[in-house]
């Protein structure tokens, strides 16, 4: 699945807005990393995936405190 066809369906929590691909900006141990995911252009709330954060992120992660 894309991230497109993910944001599709889901709307925020927050305020109702629908969900819309964006960059949004992480910070980790000093380092800035932008990545595109679903999220609401109205309040800011961003969904990551289960799978994005047990996953990509968690190796990302391990790799920056090895380092």
């Amino acid at each position: 699945m894309n991230l497109s066809e993910e944001a599709k369906g889901w709307s925020c929590t927050a305020c109702g807005g629908a969900l819309e691909i964006v960059k949004v900006g992480f910070t980790y141990m000093k380092g800035n990393f932008e990545v595109d995911l679903p999220a609401c252009r109205g309040c800011g709330l961003v969904l990551v995936s289960e799978e994005l954060a047990t996953g990509k992120m968690a190796d990302a992660e391990r790799i920056l405190e090895d380092k």
